[in-house]
């Protein structure tokens, strides 16, 4: 397995420290670098470390989705409820 990803990987984390503890356009440059150096690290990491990022990434949207439509249906309960008593 290749581990050329890394390199691309660590510049991200780096310029992305970067973002967060800077103040001046620098900063947004480095987030700009980051954001860059994640995307290409994604683009070559191996295929095992991309599907497993996207069995996470779509464990997690689920979740998420869950989460949000147990919310929705407790709203539109107390609305139901407020209208009802009122």
């Amino acid at each position: 397995m290749a581990l050329s990803f890394l390199i691309p990987l660590f510049t991200g984390l780096i310029t992305g420290y970067i973002f967060k503890k800077g103040v001046d356009e620098i900063a947004y440059f480095a987030g700009i670098l980051a954001v860059i150096s994640l995307i290409i690290s994604l683009v070559l990491a191996p295929w095992q470390i991309q599907l497993l990022l996207l069995i996470v990434v779509l464990i997690t949207t689920q979740i998420l989705l869950e989460k949000n439509e147990y919310k929705m249906k407790q709203y539109q309960n107390n609305q139901n409820q407020i209208n009802s008593s009122s």
